[in-house]
Order: C-alpha cells, then structure tokens, then sequence
C-alpha cells in the first residue's frame, strides 16, 4: 500500500484494489489538487480546507464523521474528538480515521487539537502508519504532536498540515516537530510503500514525504 502526500492534510492511499483521499482542499489554499478516482474520500470536518470533495472524481464514498464503513474492501472507523483544547468550543469537533487498506492500518488525525483520551487512543493504537498535524495554529503544535505519537506507537509518522512553499495558510514549519521527536531533518520522499507487518517490536520511524501537489 502506498502512501502519498499531496499537501496540508490530502493523502492518497492506494491499495491493490481501492484508493482511499484524505482531507481534499480548494486552490484558494494556494496549492491546487488535480482530479483524481478514489473509492472512498474522508473528510475530518466541514472547513473548506478539508472538505473540497469536488476534487475527487463521481462516485466515490464520501465518508464524514464517526462510525464503521466498509467500502471497496477498505474498512475505516471513525473516532469522534475535537478541533481545541476546549472541547471543541473554539473550533468545532473532529474526526480521527483509522483506515485499513491491504491489511495496514493508517490513522489520519485530521485537525486533531488535543492528547487522546484513554478511550480515544486504544481506539486507534498502534497503526501502521499515523499522518499527524504538526503546524500548530488551529490545531496541534509541534510538541502536543509528538506526544501523540508517543500515545500510539505507529511504526511509520508522516507528518502533515505544516508550512510548505506555495501555501497561504500561516502554519509552523516542520523543524520543530522534528525537533521533538529528536530526529535531523532528511531529503523528503516521494511516496512511503507499507506492507502488512510481521515485526512485533519496532522503533518509531519519522518519514517526511514531499508534497505532490503543484503551487497555484
């Protein structure tokens, strides 16, 4: 299964027989998204920034808030947070997707704005790969992120929703996260390949994927 960044909080993840698009968003953003097939599209909450499903082409299951879908053989949970620290009265509620796709499983956080509660992270423990905002702002900085990570133990951390060249939106750089989680920055990478694992123990490793998306 390969992951691949195309900017702010838009993955693509395709699988031997289904593609699933995270968090799809307008040109206005300063970065623009071509038209593309996916099975199924999740979005973690109605900002525009995040809910520009338009991008991706008739006919795919959209999927926006809680619950258990199984589309195309893609099994995805959504678990119900927040956007703040406040319990969502400053920016809304959000929703955390743990999506499996080829038996690998790959938690997006979306605009997560908080540490997991008990409940919230055994819902979501372990994945195969967590996609985590690190830009700070309207959702989680540098520091609140690694906690995260430390939270649920992924194998791979992809992060996501920081500053990039083209994008309008004021956001943290990703130097402080990595920072954190006390690892040098390294050349970015086009696209991280996951199979399903047999390692029972493993180390935490940070990847940085470049940016797919062109600048408006």
């Amino acid at each position: 299964m390969d992951v691949t960044w195309l900017g702010h909080g838009c993955f693509r993840l395709r699988g031997r027989g289904a593609a699933v698009v995270t968090d799809p968003y307008p040109p206005a953003i300063g970065l623009k998204l071509s038209r593309m097939d996916a099975e199924v599209v999740t979005v973690s909450h109605d900002h525009e920034n995040h809910s520009y499903t338009q991008v991706v082409r008739d006919g795919a299951y959209e999927i926006r808030g809680p619950g258990e879908y199984e589309v195309a053989g893609v099994s995805v949970i959504g678990v119900p947070t927040y956007h703040d620290e406040q319990r969502g009265a400053r920016h809304g509620r959000n929703t955390v997707y743990l999506i499996e796709i080829d038996d690998v499983r790959v938690c997006h956080l979306g605009d997560l704005g908080h540490k997991l509660d008990d409940a919230e992270a055994e819902a979501v423990a372990s994945p195969d790969v967590l996609l985590v905002p690190v830009g700070g702002r309207t959702a989680m900085n540098a520091a609140q992120a690694a906690e995260v990570v430390r939270q649920l133990e992924p194998r791979y951390v992809v992060p996501m929703h920081y500053a990039i060249p083209g994008l309008k939106l004021e956001l943290d750089p990703i130097d402080r996260f990595l920072k954190e989680m006390g690892v040098t920055a390294s050349e970015p990478q086009p696209k991280l390949a996951v199979q399903k694992s047999s390692v029972s123990e493993y180390e935490t490793k940070v990847v940085v994927l470049e940016p797919r998306a062109e600048p408006r």
